[in-house]
């Protein structure tokens, strides 16, 4: 993913809700959200290319997505693997907590910079790979954003995003119009630009919250929500070149809620 927000409320009706981005080269091969074959429990897109994913769920109860870090300063170490490998482990693995502690730990430095946020189901961790630092927290109740910077960065997409998600949670139209936020393609002011180290003409066109593109673009949008009992919809709309329409998913499903 490069743009996520979500609002996370432990020990409500509704602990997690949540809507975001994919950008990728539109070459790139990727799989519609679905069941996955080879790993049964999984439920999410799908990388051809490496294997990986971007944002999924599991029918244990856990949720995991990643977001690159953009810092040309911070270089990516040699036979890095794939970042998507991350959403994978961690909805695989058999004791969260102690993953998350050990890639803190270290084992984050054989990846390229990345944002992943875990969950499952009662509580969220944010984990932070950047150039200086290795930062692994619990996330705090309340709304969120994160892009290519660290949780809450306030870019000017990220606050658009966590600005429609609370306007859609507010008005009881979620996620149509958390998603509406999401779709819009206009670039940020120049004003309002971060400085991330690569050139002015790519920062204004990664600034929108929707990016097209002929090559690069948002390739999806997503959606989640995740009640207390387990009940978990999540949901994918899939765009090509130009941010033309490809197509819908929406699955529910019944995870094993917290102990």
């Amino acid at each position: 993913m490069c743009l996520i927000a979500f609002d996370h409320r432990p020990g409500e009706a509704i602990p997690l809700r949540l809507v975001a981005n994919r950008d990728e080269f539109h070459a790139r091969p990727s799989a519609a959200l679905a069941p996955w074959d080879d790993a049964p429990g999984i439920v999410g897109g799908r990388d051809l290319e490496a294997g990986g994913t971007w944002l999924a769920v599991h029918r244990r109860g856990r949720f995991a997505a990643v977001t690159n870090v953009r810092d040309p300063g911070l270089g990516v170490p040699r036979g890095a693997p794939s970042r998507g490998e991350l959403v994978r482990e961690a909805l695989q693995c058999p004791d969260l907590p102690v993953w998350l502690a050990r890639l803190a730990d270290g084992v984050a430095r054989h990846y390229a910079g990345f944002n992943l946020l875990a969950g499952d189901g009662r509580r969220l961790w944010h984990l932070h790979r950047g150039r200086d630092r290795i930062v692994l927290s619990r996330v705090p109740a309340g709304l969120h954003g994160l892009s290519n910077a660290d949780l809450d960065t306030p870019w000017p997409k990220l606050i658009l995003a966590r600005q429609g998600l609370a306007a859609s949670l507010h008005h009881g139209r979620f996620p149509e119009d958390a998603l509406r936020g999401l779709a819009d393609p206009h670039p940020a002011d120049d004003r309002q630009l971060p400085d991330t180290g690569v050139g002015l003409a790519l920062e204004r066109r990664l600034s929108a919250a929707f990016i097209l593109g002929e090559d690069y673009g948002t390739r999806a949008s997503s959606w989640l929500t995740w009640q207390a009992d387990g009940h978990l919809e999540i949901g994918e709309r899939r765009f090509g070149p130009g941010g033309t329409r490809l197509g819908e998913n929406v699955i529910e499903l019944d995870t094993l809620p917290p102990a």
